[in-house]
């Protein structure tokens, strides 16, 4: 599930985290449809927004969503899935690109692809990819081949990059796939005017990707001597960090400009998530989600050492027990949790929650043994701000669901 944009569920909210899930869902099944069970790895959170956009545009439609079988990935959970031509086109650009990353890996002799016949293999699904891509591109309308050439044109473009080339020459060919991917929306839609801003959006977003991606990677690449664009060009970090931030503004302002019939999503997440993404990749932010006692300090009052039940109590502790209260009282001990299951039913259990994916996928579930409440490890949000529930738009105060209080009607001018 690679890309630059994993939004929060805490922020999404409910509503949005579904229709996020739909689209996510709604690729990886056209994906498998078309191609097989094979091409669903190459699911990825960015390619999603084409389906997104596409619906954008489009607005509600009949026969637009579909209801998924349980899956694993969703703790064998049905669920209302995208489906259509924006799905589709999704699809071809998400196999298109694999297979150049693919392609692009085995040329650089990356991990187990230094040994031929891993690297022959790879090969040959990569071709495969690329040709299942261009399948399904045509289906849509859509020529992959402006995809393939940008590729191509990029192996060129790093051999023959050095100290001094601009950065924006080694991101062109990713500006251009990504633009033309975002335009095809506009004709999928019917909406041909919204062809040159999305286009304008896509180029950004591909600058954008091909940064973070980039400054992520810039230090294990410096560790295995692989070739990495800030480094070889000499572009610094805090260049990168203005030109993303630059790409970041030069998408809203785009975005004005097309036509939307429920653009919400799609903004939430290219307005919204696109800054954060920014963030996390240059580590300025952190999730408050992920460990939430942290937002309330260290554990004081009754329990710190010293005078029990006086530290942290302004108004101190005239019982002169741990928990603070008088005799008696029922609330006065600590509250007991449920009994532990023995080894042997603890074992069946987790053999139950493994089965059912319920301890990846599920928002909550029982500790096997324990039997106390847990997290599921899919569901504690990205390592991104969530921020509070008054950080929707920079010069509006509404709820956290990107402007869903005020249907879009709260003078957000982002």
């Amino acid at each position: 599930m690679f890309g630059i944009v994993r939004p929060c569920a805490h922020r999404l909210g409910e509503r949005f985290t579904n229709e996020w899930m739909a689209h996510l869902c709604g690729l990886c099944l056209a994906l498998r449809g078309d191609h097989g069970q094979l091409a669903r790895i190459v699911t990825n959170y960015d390619g999603l927004l084409i389906s997104v956009l596409t619906e954008a545009q489009l607005g509600p439609a009949e026969g637009g969503r579909r209801t998924a079988g349980p899956c694993a990935l969703r703790g064998m959970r049905t669920a209302s899935v995208a489906q259509g031509e924006g799905a589709r086109l999704a699809a071809a650009v998400s196999l298109v690109l694999a297979a150049a990353k693919v392609r692009d890996h085995v040329a650089d002799r990356d991990g187990l692809l230094a040994r031929r016949p891993v690297a022959a293999a790879a090969r040959k699904v990569a071709a495969s990819w690329g040709r299942a891509g261009a399948h399904s591109g045509a289906a849509v309308g859509f020529d992959t081949g402006v995809l393939v050439a940008a590729v191509d044109r990029q192996l060129g473009i790093e051999t023959l990059a050095g100290p001094g080339t601009p950065i924006l020459t080694v991101t062109e060919p990713t500006e251009t796939a990504t633009a033309a991917a975002f335009a095809h929306t506009a004709h999928l839609a019917g909406r041909p005017g919204n062809a040159a801003p999305l286009a304008e959006a896509g180029r950004l977003f591909g600058r954008l990707a091909h940064l973070l991606d980039a400054v992520e990677d810039q230090a294990a690449d410096a560790r295995t001597g692989a070739w990495n664009p800030l480094t070889a060009t000499g572009t610094s970090r805090e260049e990168a960090r203005r030109l993303a931030d630059d790409a970041v503004r030069g998408i809203r302002l785009a975005l004005r400009d097309a036509e939307f019939s429920d653009g919400r999503l799609a903004h939430l997440l290219l307005v919204h998530e696109l800054p954060r993404s920014v963030d996390r990749v240059f580590g300025t932010t952190s999730c408050g989600h992920a460990a939430p006692e942290a937002a309330f300090g260290p554990p004081t009052g009754p329990y710190a050492p010293g005078d029990p039940g006086t530290q942290g109590n302004p108004y101190g502790n005239p019982y002169g027990n741990p928990q603070g209260r008088p005799p008696g009282d029922p609330y006065g001990g600590p509250p007991k949790g449920p009994d532990k299951r023995g080894f042997w039913l603890g074992c069946a259990a987790a053999l139950g929650l493994c089965c059912t994916c319920k301890a990846c996928c599920a928002d909550e579930f029982e500790g096997p043994w324990s039997r106390k409440r847990r997290e599921g490890c899919c569901s504690v949000c990205s390592d991104v701000d969530c921020g509070d529930c008054k950080d929707c738009c920079d010069v509006c105060e509404c709820c956290g669901n990107c402007c869903s209080c005020c249907d879009g009607d709260c003078g957000c001018d982002c």
